[in-house]
């Protein structure tokens, strides 16, 4: 995806970037340092402020950067980024990092561009991305390793996401993954609407 593509998104609709629960690549960076990681577990928490929740094991190297930065980035990889999402989510970054001097970005051939208020890189290719300031929640993050953040600013690519809508028809290679299990993924279909029903009478 070309920068023409992309489209800041509006705070208050921010949270449907989330909404339909995709798979998720979290990055942050801190001092120089920096990581990507996937994420199966994160959900919008609120509108006004906007926050969003993500789950991250003590033992991920995003984390301690995270934790470190006080930001965060929330990408949203598309079916097209299927094997980078696999590999970063199966990959220590940390052990890239001390074996070869890389970090998962330059090792993989991994495009990035500035945000406008996080440290954090976000992924080129996405179909959204929310950057994020962390909301300190000691207890949360040590207990059930659960981070919340506020929003700060999104994106998304304006060919499948817009008015906030997501709408994928005829941008196969841009639908969101959703993991199942062990490496397979679910993507998501077309959209359909629903209508409330009518009372009957008794």
């Amino acid at each position: 995806m070309t920068a023409s593509h992309r489209r800041p998104v509006p705070l208050a609709k921010c949270y449907r970037l989330l909404n339909h629960g995709p798979t998720v690549l979290i990055s942050a960076a801190h001092e120089g340092q920096r990581n990507i990681m996937a994420a199966a577990w994160a959900m919008p928490l609120d509108f006004q402020p906007p926050k969003v929740t993500v789950v991250l094991d003590k033992s991920v190297w995003t984390r301690q950067l995270l934790e470190a930065s006080g930001t965060f980035v929330i990408n949203v990889p598309t079916l097209s980024q299927i094997d980078i999402v696999e590999t970063v989510g199966s990959t220590s970054g940390l052990e890239i990092s001390q074996e070869h001097g890389l970090d998962k970005f330059k090792a993989y051939g991994l495009e990035t561009f500035a945000g406008s208020h996080v440290e954090a890189p976000l992924l080129e290719g996405c179909a959204g991305w929310l950057e994020c300031r962390l909301i300190p929640e000691p207890h949360n993050q040590s207990a059930h390793d659960l981070f919340i953040g506020e929003v700060v600013a999104a994106w998304a690519d304006e060919r499948v996401f817009s008015d906030g809508h997501w709408h994928f028809e005829g941008h196969d290679a841009l639908r969101t993954l959703h993991h199942v299990a062990g490496g397979h993924f679910l993507v998501i279909g077309d959209g359909v609407d629903g209508k409330v029903l009518q009372r009957s009478a008794d």
